[in-house]
């Protein structure tokens, strides 16, 4: 007998040990535990609400008497696609190696072009710039082959529930070698050191199967045949040729966009977010989200935390949020300090970070007159500033401008830093008098909301680092609403965060397989 969707609600420590968790089950549904043969978890979520007592919601499948049948698993039909038409892929982030994987099902063969390294050789780039001893524009963390998901913790959480299929993408992660507990976790995470892997058996997949990736090659035009794409040429003056061209350059590809406007493909300005990152001891976070005293139960995992509040008619919220994590150096240019937040999957560091930023409109930039003259590439000229302005106030190359949280809200100096998770290293740093008052005044206001709706977050133990500019792309790469391609050039498809369509992970990975389709369609 299966007994389907039973909601089970138990402590963390009875969650967390399969054979309390086969008690509880059995009361709940008034059986022995003898006759249980097994119990799937469906949906796990934790409740950290009540001071009283943290619960686990479990929704379960249990087996009983009968043999238990194997797990279902997805079924995903990649064909042979050697011979196929070509479809060129720009970019091998999330939104190009899903597009790449769906055009391979829908018998389309992929040319993935990606301009940074492979995942092997770029690793060796990041570990060169943790160590200071140098930066390579094209192999970092965000540019190379699983672009800058790979390297900036791996969450596959999404808040919006209307763009697509997001248990298809689980499932495809799951594939390539994602844990089981992505398919139920309500917040599911891989972890920076399990993506590499996943990464390369996704290439290996793609290539298996007649796909192409091409590493170190970097589109600089378009080849456009009046209002028709009909491929790229690099930078080493190499052509593919293809009537359909996916651009998934992701959001720190800013040539990109200089490229594009130079061929006069048309572009918006959009909204976007910058600030800070925000370093906690994950102790003071689990105190204060898990009400405990010293270490939080072995069963529950690090907390963390989602904040928003509106300050001076601009939102100012957390995003990123990386418990047990690390900071990191994200910048792809000379001369420009950017940092990140990844976690492994384990969790297991002693710090908690999270990006803090302030909501940019589009009217705030071009208003303002040294960038207003842009145009469409005003926002991206000031994420410009901000981030050489970083660079400036901090320590050289990659050792970031610091400040202790309860500081920067006073407007005072720190004489002295907390440890920290962030390898190459801080200096102390006036970060309350170069930043521009647009962005400090409402974080500011915005630490102060936080330590109300969580009491001890805005403290001293904590520090800030500069900068968190990379949240999204300032400008969007216009695409008609019905077949996602470019309003204007046909058969040029913008995708993921680079074009402005998605906002992580799972949604850029979703919006690369809805191009995928969409073309498939077209080429009919």
């Amino acid at each position: 007998m299966i007994y389907n969707n039973i909601a089970v609600i138990a402590s963390p420590e009875v969650a967390g040990a399969p054979t309390k968790l086969k008690v509880a089950v059995a009361k709940k549904l008034k059986i022995s535990e003898s006759e249980i043969n097994d119990i799937r978890i469906i949906k796990k979520s934790i409740d950290a609400r009540s001071r009283v007592q943290i619960k686990v919601n479990l929704t379960v499948d249990v087996y009983t008497n009968d043999d238990v049948p194997q797990k279902e698993t997805q079924q995903f039909e990649y064909k042979d696609v050697s011979s196929a038409t070509p479809v060129i892929v720009v970019g091998s982030g999330p939104a190009g190696l899903f597009a790449a994987l769906r055009l391979i099902e829908l018998n389309l063969k992929p040319i993935v072009l990606e301009r940074g390294k492979d995942i092997l050789e770029r690793k060796k780039d990041i570990a060169q710039l943790d160590r200071n001893k140098g930066l390579n524009p094209e192999s970092n963390y965000c540019f190379g082959e699983g672009g800058a998901g790979t390297f900036s913790d791996g969450k596959l959480f999404s808040r919006s529930k209307k763009r697509g299929n997001f248990q298809r993408i689980l499932q495809i992660f799951n594939l390539h070698g994602a844990a089981d507990e992505i398919l139920y976790e309500a917040h599911p995470h891989i972890g920076t050191d399990k993506l590499p892997e996943i990464i390369k058996n996704i290439r290996k997949r793609i290539l298996e199967h007649g796909g192409e990736v091409h590493f170190c090659t970097k589109v600089t035009e378009l080849i456009l045949k009046g209002k028709q794409v009909k491929g790229v040429k690099t930078e080493n003056d190499d052509i593919y040729e293809a009537d359909a061209v996916i651009l998934a350059t992701g959001h720190s590809a800013r040539d990109v966009y200089e490229m594009l406007e130079r061929q006069n493909v048309e572009l918006e300005a959009k909204g976007f977010a910058m600030g800070v990152r925000v370093e906690h001891p994950q102790k003071l976070i689990d105190h204060i989200q898990y009400h405990v005293n010293g270490q939080r139960s072995e069963f529950l995992p690090a907390a963390s935390y989602s904040l928003v509040a509106q300050v001076k008619e601009r939102g100012v919220y957390s995003f990123c949020m990386c418990p047990g994590g690390f900071i990191v150096p994200a910048s792809t240019y000379e001369g420009e300090t950017v940092v990140n937040g990844m976690s492994p999957s384990r969790r297991n560091s002693p710090f908690a970070n999270s990006g803090i930023v302030v909501e940019i409109r589009p009217e705030d930039i071009l208003g303002m007159k040294e960038f207003g003259k842009y145009g469409v590439l005003a926002g991206l000229k000031y994420q410009q500033y901000y981030e050489q302005l970083s660079y400036q106030n901090g320590g050289g190359f990659a050792i970031a401008p610091a400040q202790r949280l309860l500081d920067f809200v006073r407007g005072k100096v720190s004489t002295s830093l907390p440890k920290t998770s962030y390898v190459p290293g801080l200096v102390s740093s006036a970060i309350h008098e170069w930043q521009p008052a647009f962005i400090r005044e409402r974080l500011q206001g915005g630490f102060q909301e936080f330590d109300k709706k969580m009491r001890g977050f805005l403290t001293n133990e904590a520090i800030i680092v500069g900068v968190e500019s990379r949240t999204s792309s300032p400008v969007r790469v216009p695409r008609d609403k019905d077949t996602l391609e470019h309003i204007t050039i046909k058969g040029l498809y913008p995708c993921g965060e680079g074009a402005g369509y998605a906002g992580g992970i799972t949604s850029s990975a979703v919006d690369g397989e809805k191009c995928a389709e969409k073309i498939a369609e077209w080429l009919k």
